[in-house]
């Protein structure tokens, strides 16, 4: 992973970038004015990064005071230069700061063997992606194409490890080996991500799109299960702040409660053999207290206090409205109903303790 002697341009993948101009430049990537106010300042090594990925993928797509990114560059999903160089000794002493990441579904049986070969190397199980970290780009090839290779079972750790000394010291003679000009392999571009499965009982489950299910007791319960975890969110960060003695017996009172209400709701999942689904509906729900909860955050004081006991208020409200309006008539179980009807009660005794709160009459 030390930079080659030879004076060439960086690796290539051996396709034309998707975003790049034959002039070098991007049509579809305007210029950053901010580019060089931002990274004016950082050390030469990875400024002349930046320049050598611009001069082949056009102008970045994000920049920061501390990263900037590509996205989409030639077989890569993203491409990024930090300002903090991190030192790193194999083969030979250098400087980490230059990112490539691709789509790629690595085994996780495989994922200590390719630390073990290159510990500058990250793998996203989650979202399907492997990265190599070093200081020049063709090195990133090199070590993403030997990556493969262990996946495969065309190298050991030590054979790889080996091979990347071998082909370091090929690119420093001027040998250009095809391992550090260009991936040996098509990059996947989608269906690399593994969501992994819950793990907690009665847990919801992700809804497929196009074939979720638009009612019924699995959305019902889905349903619920979200209305608890936006009110025990909202009560986590309340917690984080200066609330007077009332409020913050009200909060815990509210995370406590719907903690284990949000429990009972899982538990008669299985208890009916339902196991609830996230649909869209559902998860539209869960960013819409999302979105509310944001603009709370950033308050401190009587002004959180005030909003958050209105956010109280608020959210009790429609979340008895939907029971009432929504869930009930779609419930087919008559447990799911009872439940609801229980939930119902249970929120009506929050709703009232919150707009005594918000009224100033506690």
């Amino acid at each position: 992973m030390m930079p080659s002697s030879t004076p060439r341009s960086p690796g290539s993948t051996g396709r034309t970038p998707k975003t790049t101009s034959s002039a070098g430049g991007s049509a579809a990537r305007p210029n950053n004015p901010n580019l060089e106010e931002l990274t004016g300042n950082w050390p030469a090594r990875p400024r002349l990064a930046i320049q050598q990925m611009i001069s082949k993928y056009g102008p970045p797509l994000e920049v920061s005071a501390e990263t900037v990114i590509w996205r989409d560059a030639g077989a890569f999903k993203r491409i990024m230069v930090t300002k903090k160089e991190v030192p790193h000794d194999f083969p030979k002493p250098h400087m980490d700061f230059l990112e490539h990441t691709i789509l790629f579904d690595v085994p996780t049986d495989k994922v200590d063997d390719l630390v073990a070969f290159d510990a500058s190397m990250t793998i996203n199980k989650t979202a399907g992606e492997m990265s190599a970290r070093c200081d020049l780009e063709g090195h990133n090839i090199l070590t993403l194409n030997l990556a493969r290779d262990i996946i495969e079972g065309k190298k050991s750790v030590k054979e790889a490890r080996e091979a990347f000394g071998k082909h370091v010291v090929e690119d420093v003679l001027g040998k250009h080996p095809s391992y550090v000009e260009e991936l040996q392999f098509e990059p996947p571009t989608r269906g690399a991500a593994f969501l992994d499965e819950p793990s907690i009982p009665g847990s919801p489950v992700r809804g497929t799109p196009g074939a979720a299910p638009k009612g019924g007791d699995a959305e019902v319960l889905a349903f619920v299960i979200a209305m608890d975890d936006n009110v025990v969110l909202a009560a986590s960060a309340a917690y984080k702040k200066k609330l007077g003695d009332k409020t913050a017996k009200f909060a815990e009172k509210l995370h406590e409660e719907h903690g284990k209400h949000q429990a009972k709701t899982m538990a008669l999942g299985q208890q009916i053999r339902t196991t609830p689904v996230d649909t869209q509906a559902v998860d539209d729900l869960r960013v819409k207290g999302a979105g509310e909860l944001a603009k709370l955050v950033p308050l401190d004081g009587r002004e959180f206090e005030t909003a958050y006991v209105g956010a109280m208020v608020k959210s009790h409200t429609e979340a008895l409205s939907m029971i009432r309006g929504q869930l009930l008539p779609k419930a087919t179980s008559d447990d799911v109903r009872d439940h609801l009807t229980k939930t119902s009660q249970e929120l009506e005794k929050h709703l009232e303790k919150a707009q005594e709160l918000q009224a100033g009459s506690v």
